[in-house]
Order: structure tokens, then C-alpha cells, then sequence
């Protein structure tokens, strides 16, 4: 037997406490000093459980007791009303963390509640009790599943192993509880998170187009300045420089986009068709340029409509911008829609190695191939972004005959 010091005990109990506040179940300090408890809402899956154990056990009442520094709370009850009360007058303070289940015929007859208020009348008459420790996967013990009776009713095999299954059961959707809340704040500070993103890249910007914007116009005027000769290395150096420029500027630029979308997103049903008559307007001198061919099958869809719009425009423009070199381009869009909404954009072109098809989805990801035109490596991801929004993905795989076949699941309609 292991004796631990008053320290270790008094640690203990702090870090269970610590336990039930992570858990927003009432709690205390150890000592007993007095501190705020949060109001608990009982889940309804809860009070079930309770009456499932009533019912197996042949007890006429049921609680679940959390323990804290100070208290006994009945945050579930059947039977009974919910009360809270003393730890030193609580039965099941006295073995809820035995870790093993306590189940007596007639409680007055056991030397550790003979003089309990519970048993001996100053509270009630418990005589058949039983309780089942409520223990965390982490070993943190929460309180006790308690079902009692005022009459003296002996505890079988069965009734106790249904009892344990029944704390197990009540620990499970406690830990679900606490699980869903640290998901939902998760989610809320990723909210944030992208919300200052948005802003600094929007701050960001604008602190670096209006410098570029200063350098492409000084760069133009430098160009039609009479002092430099239109052959000379002066003019070749400007015309770099306003490359260069220009490039950047426009990455900064789909950088700001990119950080802006797939934020909310306002569903609303919409047909294919409508999306893509305006991506073909855009794609238009680029297509007009080498006779591609992008044909549709329409559907109606329940999405964002800008968002979707954008993504199309990007999967489109990628099927014609790397097409095979000497063959015209040929993407086709198609939609369907069941339990859930997808797209493919098939294209013949260049395709992409198995190997990268993963990795281009990633914010400024460029494969750097011979004869591909220039990019800044925001297309896709813009795109692996705007799935998301929509609750869904987008996957790259092989066109047969060759090419890219893009499906974006846009989640249900």
C-alpha cells in the first residue's frame, strides 16, 4: 500500500479540479475555498443515462454527482431533485476515487455511511446504494453514476456490470462535450487568425504596390526620356526593371485576393452556365490567341457565386495556358450534383507528375517546366481554398489520353 503526504494529496485534488474546469463542470479549491461555479446545462443524452441505469439496477433513484473541493453537485437526476450539498456529508465522496464500483445491499450496515446524514435520516434514508466512479482517459476522477433506493435491495452480477458500462457511457459524452468545445474554439481562433490576415495582407499591399506603381511609372517615363537611346543598355536595363515590376505587383495582388477569399460564403443556386459565360469572357483573349475549345454541362448549383466563379476562371485558364505544345487547347466543365456538388474541369494538356499533383495545391508552389508560362503559384491554392469554404476539397488526377482532370467538391446543395 502507498501512503502519499498531505502535499501530494493536496496536488491531486488541485489538478482534478483543474480537470472540471477544462470540463465546465462545477469545481472548487482545494482547502475549500469559495470560487464562482459556472452554471451547468445537463445535456439531455445525460439524463437518459440516469434512467437507463435506474432501470437496470431496480433502484428507485439516480444521480450524476460531480465532486468538487467543497460540494457534492447532482448535475443529473432521476427520481430525485438535483440538489447540491456538502462534500463531507456526500456518500460517494467517500469512494469516488476507489476506482471500482461500491454497490451494498443496506448502506446503514457499512462503517463508512452507517453515520452519513444520506443514511442515518438528517438528509434521507438511504439504505441500497451503489456507485460507479466517473474517471477521465486522462485518470481524472469527475464524481460518481449513483443509483439508490430507501429499501434494502440486493445488487446482482449483471446490475453491476450494466452500471459500468453506464459510467463509462456518461465519462464518453462528457469528454464529447469537452472535445466539441476546444473544436468550436479552435475554429474561432482560425476565424481571427484569417480575419488579421486579411487585414495585414490588405495593410501590406498597400504598402508595397504604391512604391511599385511609383517604380513602373518613373520606369516609363525614364523609357521616353530623349536622353536614353531606345538600342542602348540604359533602355534594356528599364525595360527589365519594368518587367520585374510589373511581376510583382501582380503577385502582390494575388496574394491580397487570396488572403480575402474563402472566408464566408453566401450560397445561393445558381446555373453553371451563368458562372462560366463570364469566365469565358475573361479567358477570352487568352483562348482567341490559340483557338481553344472549352465546352459545358450545365447544372444548377447552391454555391458562392463569386467564389466559384473565380475557381473556374483559374482551372479554366490553367487547361488553356498549358495546353500541349502544337495541339489547341480542350477543356470541358463538367457538374454534378447528388448527395453532394462537384465540379471537373478536364483538360488534354501537359498534366502534372503524380509526384507534385498534392503539392501545387500550396500557396506559391510552382513546378518551374520548360515552355510553362510565368505564374505566381496562387491559382490553385486560391482554388483548394474557395472547396474549403464551401465544405469540400478539390483533387488533381490524370486525364486519360493525358491532361488534368480537376474535381472540386463543393459540398452539399
Amino acid at each position: 500500500m502507498t501512503l502519499l503526504s498531505t502535499d501530494e494529496v493536496d496536488l491531486q485534488e488541485l489538478a482534478r479540479q483543474a480537470v472540471l474546469q477544462e470540463y465546465r463542470l462545477p469545481y472548487g479549491e482545494a482547502g475549500g475555498k469559495p470560487v464562482e461555479k459556472p452554471d451547468y446545462e445537463t445535456p439531455p443524452e445525460l439524463l437518459n443515462l440516469v434512467k437507463l441505469a435506474v432501470r437496470v439496477s431496480g433502484m428507485d433513484a439516480g444521480v450524476i454527482n460531480i465532486i468538487t473541493a467543497d460540494q457534492q453537485h447532482q448535475i443529473a437526476a432521476v427520481g430525485v431533485d438535483a440538489a447540491v450539498c456538502s462534500r463531507d456529508d456526500s456518500m460517494c465522496s467517500k469512494v469516488f476515487t476507489s476506482g471500482a464500483i461500491t454497490a451494498l445491499a443496506d448502506a446503514s450496515l457499512d462503517p463508512r455511511f452507517a453515520d452519513n446524514p444520506f443514511v442515518n435520516g438528517g438528509i434521507a434514508h438511504v439504505r441500497s446504494y451503489a456507485s460507479v466512479p466517473l474517471v477521465t482517459g486522462r485518470g481524472a476522477a469527475l464524481g460518481t453514476l449513483c443509483v439508490f433506493s430507501p429499501t434494502v435491495r440486493a445488487f446482482q452480477a449483471e446490475q453491476r456490470e450494466g452500471l459500468e458500462i453506464l459510467a463509462r457511457q456518461v465519462v464518453e459524452v462528457l469528454e464529447l462535450q469537452f472535445k466539441t468545445r476546444q473544436l468550436v474554439e479552435a475554429l474561432e481562433v482560425v476565424r481571427r487568425s484569417n480575419e488579421d490576415l486579411a487585414g495585414f495582407a490588405a495593410r501590406v499591399s498597400h504598402d508595397l504596390k504604391n512604391p511599385l506603381t511609383a517604380i513602373l511609372g518613373y520606369t516609363e517615363l525614364s523609357e521616353q526620356d530623349d536622353d536614353v537611346a531606345p538600342a542602348g543598355p540604359a533602355a534594356r536595363y528599364f525595360s527589365i526593371i519594368r518587367g520585374s515590376a510589373s511581376r510583382m505587383l501582380s503577385t502582390v495582388e494575388e496574394v491580397l485576393e487570396f488572403s480575402r477569399i474563402g472566408g464566408t460564403i453566401n450560397r445561393r443556386a445558381v446555373r453553371l452556365n451563368t458562372m462560366m459565360n463570364a469566365v469565358l469572357q475573361d479567358v477570352l483573349p487568352l483562348s482567341s490567341a490559340c483557338d481553344a475549345v472549352v465546352t459545358v454541362q450545365d447544372a444548377e448549383l447552391t454555391v458562392d457565386q463569386a467564389q466559384v466563379t473565380a475557381l473556374l476562371q483559374n482551372l479554366v485558364a490553367n487547361g488553356i495556358k498549358y495546353s500541349t505544345p502544337g495541339c489547341p487547347p480542350r477543356v470541358e466543365v463538367i457538374a454534378s450534383v447528388g448527395e453532394t456538388q462537384v465540379l471537373r474541369v478536364v483538360d488534354h494538356g501537359k498534366g502534372i507528375d503524380p509526384a507534385d499533383r498534392q503539392r501545387v495545391l500550396e500557396p506559391l508552389v510552382r513546378l518551374h517546366r520548360d515552355g510553362d508560362p510565368a505564374g505566381s503559384g496562387i491559382g490553385l491554392a486560391t482554388c483548394a481554398r474557395i472547396a474549403a469554404a464551401h465544405g469540400g476539397s478539390i483533387g488533381l488526377t490524370e486525364t486519360p489520353g493525358g491532361g488534368i482532370t480537376a474535381t472540386v467538391d463543393l459540398g452539399p446543395a
